[in-house]
């Protein structure tokens, strides 16, 4: 069986094949890459290293061609990407995948505020009109934006600063939302179906942050403000309030992505829990703290 990973030089995409070449021979892969030479050494291993642009939707159907299964890694311009992940669902169908695997995101719903929702939630829409099986995996946020992003930036000035005031979130590692995407693209029964992968706790920001001052043993203070007050701050470092469509833009996400996702938080409608990482693995998600204390030696002293 061919698996189609999509993004396949992105830390996502470098992980999920990573964990698929541990049952899987390389030449079961197929790897779609806007950059082929930089899979140079998977390519020698065997695997079928393929140029594929979800912009240029005329390279697509001979990238997808021979893949049963693909996993649809979402692309970065949360906004403007909703044409892009059209444009490779539909080449998936006319190349024949009977199976696409799509990383989505936790608490589609129409009245979700978050822009990254509704870029989510259409491209669901999508998949469930292609005609080809589908599994989304809705994905939570990531432990490790907390702890490799947020945390330096909290330890630079003594504050987390959000506008989610006590709204709460099941931060997932990445490793389990890996673990997951392999799980599905490689067991059979999972067409058709949604997953929330999520970690094993709802915590709110103000809670993530008492952690990470415990565990760093630094004197942190979490301060709620509102939305007024964080566009200002984005404004401040020259965020773009609106998703930019040019992917050379020097900054490539946008603040009404990151205002609007506090929003939801605070409103509730991240706080979403399940067991779907121990029915797709065997295992239980690692906690927050397991992966801030994997992180822990990289922070600065």
């Amino acid at each position: 069986m061919k698996i189609i990973i999509t993004g396949a030089t992105g830390h996502f995409g470098r992980q999920v094949t990573g964990e698929l070449l541990k049952s899987r021979a390389p030449e079961e892969l197929i790897l779609i890459t806007r950059k082929p030479e930089r899979l140079a050494d998977l390519a020698a291993r065997g695997a079928s290293v393929r140029y594929g642009n979800f912009d240029e939707a005329a390279s697509l159907p001979a990238a997808f061609e021979g893949g049963e299964r693909m996993l649809l890694i979402s692309t970065a311009r949360v906004g403007t990407r909703v044409g892009q992940h059209g444009n490779a669902i539909k080449a998936a169908a006319k190349a024949g995948v009977r199976q696409i695997a799509y990383t989505s995101f936790v608490g589609i719903a129409p009245d979700n505020p978050a822009l990254v929702v509704k870029d989510h939630g259409a491209t669901e829409e999508l998949l469930r009109q292609s005609g080809t099986g589908w599994t989304a995996l809705r994905d939570s946020q990531y432990s490790e934006a907390l702890a490799g992003v947020i945390a330096p930036m909290v330890f630079a000035t003594g504050k987390w600063t959000a506008a989610a005031d006590e709204g709460k979130v099941a931060f997932v590692s990445r490793a389990d939302c890996v673990a997951c995407a392999a799980a599905v693209l490689t067991t059979p029964g999972h067409e058709n179906k949604v997953y929330n992968i999520t970690g094993p706790e709802l915590m709110s920001f103000r809670e993530a942050c008492a952690l990470l001052s415990e565990i760093s043993g630094r004197t942190l203070e979490y301060v709620s403000v509102s939305e007024e007050v964080r566009f200002a701050e984005f404004d401040a470092l020259g965020v773009p309030r609106d998703a930019s469509d040019d992917p050379t833009h020097e900054v490539p996400w946008c603040s009404t992505d990151m205002v609007s996702f506090e929003q939801a938080i605070r409103a509730g409608y991240f706080a979403v829990i399940s067991d779907d990482v121990k029915r797709l693995t065997g295992r239980p998600p690692v906690s927050l703290r397991e992966v801030y204390l994997a992180h822990k030696p990289s922070w600065p002293k």
